[in-house]
């Protein structure tokens, strides 16, 4: 049934053009000594109908030229038999479509063209009518003009609309690949942050290691080996990650000698952020947890970014932040007065970079607006895996 349905909106056009077609040749065929009946005999007359109805059915692979040899042929069957195409009624129609098509053309210069051709053939076979009116003359051709700029507008239409949709589709491959490109930037941001965390731990295990290797008797050459292989080993593991670092940093960055911030820096942030005009007010509820550093950085940034959102992009006049402490869990809530929320501060840092840091420890992260206007983030990150 589907496929029934499908054809009939694909070929109605053809259909019902081969209907006014048959319709024609019976016209004439009927009309044989009547008054205004063409002259010639079926054997030119039902055969020259076919023909005409050929080029139009030759609009599909020639979208311009089967509308137009339509109207040529129509030319010059009027020099032949100059009643022909006025006394089938059903050819009226067809020609008003055809000058249509010609007008609904999509190169400009090809539908202009069109028109003359609708106008010129269609004022031939006027004045080739015997007994012709100077009305006929003039309102005939306008009348298929008219058709041909009905065409012509809905050309128009269509072609702002493809127009829309094409930017619609382009504005939405931009906004992927903002997406992706504040994803990438974002990784390796939070890499560079883990960097500093796992080079210390590292650091501090070469120290360790070392000092063991120091205190052990000279009687233990083994041991002694074996532990300045483990030495040797995590002094080229650091100098590895410097290596990464450098190739993760951007042309002309420098390096950050200052240690990465944590909650405990959580106070001067929001006395920055309210000195730019944002009054921000700060809950915690249960016993704040030694939190591992890397989900300490991360709570500070998820912090950050959703007061930068509100701050620029919200246009808020007043935000909360809460902390909530558990056993297993840290969560944290952003929440503003704001109109709306971004999706980025411009460098890929906003709610897309708090969702990579959330997913990153298997955290949760989601966004709601209230009715009255305002927008809240909210954060989860487990601890689970941390505790002892």
């Amino acid at each position: 049934m589907s496929q029934v349905r499908d054809l009939a909106r694909h070929y109605w056009f053809d259909v019902l053009v081969a209907v006014l077609a048959i319709v024609a040749m019976l016209e004439v065929a009927l009309g044989r000594g009547s008054p205004g009946a063409p002259q010639t005999t079926l054997w030119f007359s039902v055969p020259a109908i076919a023909v005409l109805m050929l080029a139009v059915f030759a609009r599909r692979p020639f979208p311009f030229a089967g509308p137009a040899v339509y109207w040529l042929l129509g030319a010059g069957i009027s020099f032949v038999d100059p009643l022909l195409i006025p006394y089938a009624n059903a050819l009226f129609p067809i020609g008003m479509a055809d000058a249509f098509l010609l007008g609904n053309l999509r190169d400009i210069r090809r539908a202009a063209f069109g028109l003359a051709v609708v106008i010129g053939g269609a004022a031939t076979i006027v004045y080739n009518i015997p007994g012709r009116s100077a009305s006929q003359f003039v309102f005939v051709p306008l009348e298929f003009a008219i058709s041909w700029v009905a065409g012509f507008a809905l050309r128009e239409r269509a072609v702002q609309a493809e127009a829309a949709e094409s930017r619609a589709t382009q504005a939405e491959r931009e906004r992927d690949t903002a997406a992706r490109i504040a994803v990438a930037e974002e990784r390796t941001r939070i890499a560079r942050e883990l960097h500093d965390i796992v080079a210390h731990a590292v650091s501090v295990m070469v120290l360790q290691v070392g000092a063991v290797r120091h205190k052990l008797p000279a009687a233990l050459t083994e041991d002694r080996e074996a532990l300045q292989g483990v030495e040797q080993a995590g002094r080229a593991a650091l100098a590895e990650m410097r290596h990464l670092l450098d190739a993760m940093r951007e042309d002309g960055e420098g390096v950050e000698l200052g240690p990465q911030p944590g909650l405990d820096r959580l106070d001067a942030l929001l006395q920055d952020v309210g000195g730019a005009g944002l009054p921000v007010r700060l809950h915690v509820d249960g016993d704040p947890l030694e939190l591992p550093r890397g989900i300490d950085i991360s709570a500070y940034r998820i912090v950050q970014e959703g007061l930068t959102n509100a701050l620029r992009h919200a246009h808020a006049t007043q935000a909360e932040v809460a902390l909530r402490y558990a056993s297993d869990q840290l969560r944290i809530e952003v929440s503003d007065n704001g109109h709306s929320a971004a999706s980025s501060d411009g460098r890929g840092h906003g709610l897309i970079g708090i969702h990579e840091r959330v997913k990153l420890y298997g955290g949760e992260m989601c966004t709601a607006t209230t009715n009255g206007g305002g927008f809240t983030l909210t954060a989860r990150l487990p601890l689970t895996e941390y505790l002892p």
